[in-house]
């Protein structure tokens, strides 16, 4: 989903997603695993969107994203039993 634009749950915020990362059924850690291996794929300042359907992975993905210098900028529940994260790339790349 590159370069696509959020749903009209960010609408609001202008949020642009570079990447969705569909990780219904997987469980910790390889939801926090997958995901950092994504985000090391994008660019400085793209933001990855990733879908969980493991309520531990709601609360864990974002916390160890965040120990890993990443940028969370929201999580939230959108159905049932999904879970969008977003997290910005605040890595840069070294010369």
């Amino acid at each position: 989903m590159w370069g696509a634009k959020v749903d009209s749950i960010y609408e609001t915020q202008d949020i642009e997603i570079h990447k969705e990362l569909n990780l219904k059924g997987k469980i910790c850690p390889y939801t926090f695993i997958e995901s950092m291996l994504t985000l090391e794929e994008m660019g400085a300042g793209e933001v990855l969107r990733v879908i969980v359907d493991y309520p531990p992975a709601a609360c864990d993905v974002p916390r160890s994203l965040r120990n890993e210098g990443y940028e969370v900028l929201k999580v939230e529940k959108i159905n049932g039993t999904d879970w969008a994260i977003l997290v910005r790339n605040t890595t840069t790349e070294e010369i």
